[in-house]
């Protein structure tokens, strides 16, 4: 199965829409389509059509969400974008052995708590964190 796009309820159309530029810049993903007018936001890859939709509704910061990096310098990057962008950190980049010896993760919380991990697996992840 394949996911087209998912919303992101936000609070903050314009915040969270400088948040998310400035935090998914790592993981490739930049603003495809602005709405001003709707409070929506669309974000997505170079190559293809919008994936990850910002949308300010109530339900704000009721979102977790998992993002695939390419490597792990990718959600070391990310980590610190977003927190460079007004993030809050939730965990730091590394391995997560609750999950895997080959997952090698960081979350962050946007600026209306919705939860944002982004997660690298393999074995590259693995021998990262045991040479940390």
């Amino acid at each position: 199965m394949e996911i087209d796009h998912l919303t992101v309820p936000v609070r903050d159309y314009d915040a969270s829409k400088r948040f998310y530029e400035r935090a998914l810049r790592p993981l490739r993903l930049m603003l495809r389509l602005d709405w001003p007018d709707r409070r929506r936001a669309f974000l997505g890859d170079e190559a293809g059509p919008s994936s990850l939709w910002l949308a300010e509704s109530q339900a704000a910061g009721t979102l977790e969400l998992s993002l695939a990096a390419a490597d792990a310098d990718a959600v070391d990057a990310f980590h610190a974008a977003a927190l460079a962008a007004g993030g809050r950190s939730e965990y730091e980049p590394g391995i997560r052995l609750e999950y895997s010896r080959d997952y090698y993760a960081a979350r962050v919380l946007d600026p209306d708590g919705n939860a944002i991990e982004a997660v690298f697996r393999g074995v590259v992840a693995a021998q990262r964190s045991l040479a940390a």
